[in-house]
């Protein structure tokens, strides 16, 4: 699934932060409640109006995030 489909970056929605599409819940959020150790179903209880595709889209967000992460360990 594209990102755009589901993640979206806006100035002025929580000062650019990416958000689930249509939404003012951050990607940040949501990985923290899965994180947290909350299910998929507990977060589609209380916050009704996210699908599991748009659960599913912050986890693909933060997976290209890691893919990009580049690390150059210093020689000793």
């Amino acid at each position: 699934m594209p990102l755009s489909e589901r993640i979206v970056v806006d100035s002025e929605v929580l000062a650019g932060k990416p958000v689930v599409r249509g939404t003012r819940l951050a990607v940040e959020f949501i990985l923290e409640l899965l994180a947290a150790g909350q299910s998929q179903d507990e977060i589609l209880r209380n916050y009704p109006g996210l699908t599991r595709e748009d659960i599913l889209g912050c986890l693909s967000y933060a997976s290209h995030l890691a893919h990009e992460y580049k690390a150059y360990p210093i020689p000793a």
